[in-house]
């Protein structure tokens, strides 16, 4: 099984799967520079003292990561929502990643996902229940569970 394995235990079968990144940095913080690069190829970027905390062309951590939590939680808004009997056309989520100097570190401080839902037939107080619950349960969300989350979300 590419990228991943399948192992058999008292209680059934778990799939571990492994995914990659790296990031290379070459220099001191201000004047250094970094490429960060996923295992599978599908994203090589350039970040630096510039991309991060000011506003150079060039990714950054906190947009990686970003753009991950927003992927998790649009595909686990939707897998929800369909096992619940909804037809989803499309979900689309941004996060903002807020990065703040809190004493005398940059720590994460929130994080504000807004959500969209092409879903026929879904009354908004139940999309809005469904959104929230993903905030708590999908994959990413709860890997961050120590950083504060929002989520603001309206059907199409």
């Amino acid at each position: 099984m590419a990228g991943g394995s399948l192992t058999l235990t008292e209680t059934g079968f778990v799939l571990m799967i492994d995914r990659t990144a790296g990031a290379r940095w070459e220099g001191n913080l201000k004047d250094g520079n970094g490429t960060v690069r996923l295992g599978s190829g599908a994203f090589e970027g350039k970040y630096a003292f510039g991309t991060r905390f000011e506003s150079a062309a060039g990714t950054n951590p906190e947009e990686l990561l970003g753009a991950a939590h927003a992927a998790c939680f649009s595909m686990a808004l939707a897998a929800g929502l369909a096992r619940a009997g909804h037809s989803v056309k499309s979900v689309d989520t941004s996060a903002v990643v807020h990065l703040a100097k809190v004493g005398d570190a940059f720590t994460i401080t929130g994080i504000d996902l807004v959500t969209t839902g092409d879903v026929p037939g879904l009354a908004a107080a139940d999309f809005a229940r469904a959104a929230e619950d993903t905030k708590k349960n999908c994959i990413v969300s709860r890997a961050l569970a120590a950083v504060p989350m929002k989520v603001e979300a309206r059907l199409a």
